[in-house]
């Protein structure tokens, strides 16, 4: 599960709820004929949401689809909701949930989507396939207007050496970067016509081997500090680390409990989802048991809507879960 980076939150339906009417992580739905946790509140603190599982108006009897990996909104609000279905890529909706049009690359494997706003305002999306270890730029209509080269194909890689794509980011200056996060596991750098410049991370067997990953899923730009850094995703060491764009480590966070995807930075906070979770007295990678992480501009956990509220003890954050509703 990952999180696209909307202009603005409250022009999803998935909105921000009303403070003064919540005391707790979960506020039971009324209705007993709606999906399950439709209409409930979910997160803690200020950032709290309504949960609307009938937002889309898509006819699935219509619409082929397969896995949603990523959804983004452009300026106009149309929203570009990424499938791995070769028939359908990319679905377009209107802000009410209306379905609007379809377009597809035929890739089989689409995982990651990215909407770059340059600076004339001129908005891109970058598609990734796993797959075929193929990365592509596309007008919002889905024409390609570039495609990277292949890692064997620009001197980044051997022949021999995997290359999987998952994620890209594009930094202020235009350049690329692309997270070969169920591959080799390195960063690659290109600059804005799609030429390779450089690499860094790599494989890790271990824990802790900064610098390297274990899988590097995800990838953006975080300008929150006024200089642009690379924030990356190692999801299975439930970390978050922060690069200068040339590759040089900053610092990391790590959220025990979380098999983050993709990080967001939305104003002053990184939202992740959270795609697989822990279960008590049981940190494997579990499958049903995500929720949505929120972080502070000081790296704190600070509301996990669907999940378990963050508790910290002596400085060191607790392990994060799912949290069950008591609805029925």
């Amino acid at each position: 599960m990952t999180l696209a980076h909307p202009p603005t939150l409250s022009r999803r339906r998935f909105a921000t709820a009303s403070l003064g009417a919540l005391a707790a992580p979960f506020v039971c739905a009324q209705s007993k004929t709606a999906p399950e946790h439709h209409g409930e509140i979910i997160g803690h603190g200020g950032l709290r949401y309504r949960v609307d599982k009938l937002w889309s108006r898509a006819d699935l009897n219509q619409v082929k689809l397969k896995d949603c990996h990523e959804m983004a909104q452009a300026a106009d609000g149309r929203l570009f909701m990424l499938t791995n279905h070769a028939a359908n890529n990319v679905l377009v909706y209107a802000v009410d949930g209306t379905l609007l049009e379809t377009w597809t690359l035929k890739m089989a494997g689409a995982h990651g989507l990215t909407l770059h706003r340059d600076d004339a305002g001129k908005e891109h999306l970058y598609l990734t396939d796993p797959g075929t270890g193929r990365v592509v730029k596309t007008t919002l209509a889905g024409e390609v207007v570039l495609e990277l080269p292949h890692a064997a194909k620009c001197g980044a890689y051997q022949a021999h050496e995997d290359y999987r794509p998952t994620e890209t980011a594009v930094a202020p200056n235009g350049e690329i970067y692309v997270a070969d996060g169920y591959g080799s596991q390195f960063i690659l750098r290109f600059d804005r016509e799609g030429r390779f410049i450089s690499k860094f991370g790599g494989k890790s067997t271990q824990p802790i081997n900064p610098g390297r990953f274990m899988q590097a899923h995800g990838v953006a730009i975080d300008t929150r500090s006024g200089t642009p850094l690379l924030v990356v995703t190692e999801r299975v060491r439930n970390e978050f680390n922060w690069f200068t764009l040339e590759g040089q480590p900053v610092r990391g966070v790590y959220l025990p409990g979380a098999y983050v995807s993709r990080p967001v930075i939305h104003g002053r906070h990184l939202l992740s989802g959270v795609c697989f979770g822990a279960k008590p007295d049981d940190y494997r990678m579990w499958q049903g048991r995500g929720f949505i992480t929120i972080l502070d501009e000081q790296d704190r956990v600070i509301s996990n809507p669907g999940g378990q509220e963050p508790r910290y003890e002596e400085g060191r954050l607790k392990v994060m879960m799912l949290e069950r509703s008591t609805c029925t």
